[in-house]
């Protein structure tokens, strides 16, 4: 008896799907920053970073819960944002550290923090409870 073993192994995001999901959020915008970065922002704000280097490694940055910083931060393949940890933001330097279920969630949450801190006016404007 033979099975398909790919159905229960794990699958990880590259950039280009990172770049699906985040603007395929409501209200997602994108835009390259800094001539390599691209930036989603929502109302404004960043809530992800994608980058992919001239070798094909890509790295992702995004906001977490603040009492989570410090687990997230120190997990293999995780290390504090360049420039934005002390926004409790997170980068992932090894993208098969993590499951593509797990990114998105991660990516959501920064989403959803991010939106949060908008002004009560743009969150009506934008139909953000």
């Amino acid at each position: 008896m033979s099975f398909n073993r790919s159905i229960f192994a794990r699958t990880f995001m590259n950039i280009p799907a990172i770049k699906r999901f985040c603007a395929a959020l409501p209200h997602a915008i994108g835009e390259i920053k800094w001539q390599v970065d691209m930036v989603y922002m929502i109302g404004g704000k960043m809530f992800c970073v994608a980058y992919e280097d001239n070798n094909g490694v890509g790295k992702v940055s995004f906001k977490v819960d603040n009492d989570l910083f410090l687990s997230t931060s120190d997990r293999a393949g995780f290390i504090p944002a360049p420039y934005m940890a002390r926004a409790k933001w997170v980068q992932v330097i090894d993208l098969k550290k993590v499951s593509d279920a797990e990114l998105k969630a991660l990516i959501r949450r920064s989403y959803e923090l991010v939106a949060l801190k908008l002004t009560k006016k743009l969150r009506n404007e934008l139909g953000i409870p």
